[in-house]
């Protein structure tokens, strides 16, 4: 089951105003902020890198790969995005965390 355009619609207005953009990656969707991917949403659900972050509300059962043989992600289940100050917090927290891209090469 993949993404409908209703499911990416609700996440990004769940994200706003931080300014996320979704682009299509693998016939799902990747999820873009500061120039860092801190997730994706594969089959309608959140899915965050896994980082240093601690948090109470990110229990082992939401960790897995999101597809076979990924690393894993932490899956936010969608009574979580209901409290939309944790998940901003949670977000930006994430993509902090993540190493910048490095610069592509000039040809």
């Amino acid at each position: 089951m993949s993404t409908s355009p209703e499911q990416i619609a609700r996440i990004l207005d769940a994200l706003e105003p931080l300014p996320v953009t979704a682009k299509r990656m693998f016939g799902e969707y990747a999820l873009y902020l500061d120039g860092r991917i801190p997730g994706f949403v594969m089959d309608g659900v959140l899915a965050l890198k896994v980082t240093e972050l601690v948090d109470d509300r990110l229990r082992p059962e939401h960790r897995g790969p999101i597809y076979p043989r990924s690393k894993d992600y932490w899956r936010i289940p969608p009574e979580l995005l209901e409290d939309r100050e944790w998940l901003l917090e949670l977000v930006q927290e994430t993509t902090a965390l993540i190493e910048p891209p490095k610069p592509k090469r000039p040809r």
